[in-house]
């Protein structure tokens, strides 16, 4: 029998490491890159053009 994973750890892990990700190439604090997961999702060109776009903005 194999074990079982907790889809909702395993999604928190992936949108942690996406928001250190978009952090880390695009200057914002990880709360902000959070929050901007919440709302565009997880497409990364999105995220990206936008997280740039608000930096500019800074």
């Amino acid at each position: 029998m194999e074990p079982t994973t907790d889809n909702g750890d395993e999604h928190k892990a992936h949108l942690k490491l996406l928001a250190e990700r978009l952090t880390k190439e695009t200057g914002l604090r990880e709360e902000e890159a959070k929050r901007l997961i919440e709302l565009i999702g997880t497409d990364w060109n999105s995220l990206f053009r936008e997280a740039r776009f608000l930096k500019g903005r800074h």
